[in-house]
């Protein structure tokens, strides 16, 4: 966080306001048992969602950076990749596995919906959750709020 000389003790109370605030809303997400951005314990079942042929519709998908782990750490055939989504209202990032990929995404902005292979219902995912994709998760993503959603996903596709 910036904070400038000037503006320093200014600053410093917006951020400690800040910190205080989120540690209130994560203490009363804990009291009530919520978790944001996940399915609900009794909406849990294997291959609860079955596939669906639904095509990419307004999804810009952009990769803004790359590492090759073999290079790194020795995993042959894999790169780190982090990319960035816009989805569009109406938007739909289609079903898609992660047997082979794991990936993390984090929700940077706006409102999306995940239909995923272990939910009877949909997740709702708001700005700062974030979902991990296993290999055991198959799913696709919808964006019925008004707003472009912004995700910045961090995955290991094959090279």
């Amino acid at each position: 966080m910036f904070l400038s000389k000037e503006n320093g003790g200014l600053g410093r109370s917006l951020f400690v306001a800040g910190v205080l605030s989120g540690a209130v809303l994560v203490t009363s997400l804990i009291a009530t048992g919520a978790s944001a951005g996940e399915c609900p314990a009794d909406q849990q079942k294997p291959n609860a969602r079955e596939p669906v042929n639904v095509e990419a519709v307004g999804k810009t998908d952009t990769v803004i950076g790359t590492l090759d782990v073999a290079k790194e750490h020795g995993v042959a055939g894999r790169v780190l990749r982090m990319r960035r989504l816009e989805i569009e209202p109406g938007g739909i990032v289609p079903w898609h596995s992660h047997a082979e990929r794991p990936a993390i995404i984090y929700i940077a902005s706006g409102t999306i919906e995940e239909y995923s292979s272990d939910c009877a219902v949909p997740i709702v995912h708001k700005p700062g959750d974030v979902s991990a994709e296993t290999k055991d998760i198959s799913h696709w993503w919808k964006n019925t709020g008004d707003e472009t959603v912004v995700l910045i996903a961090a995955d290991l596709p094959k090279n």
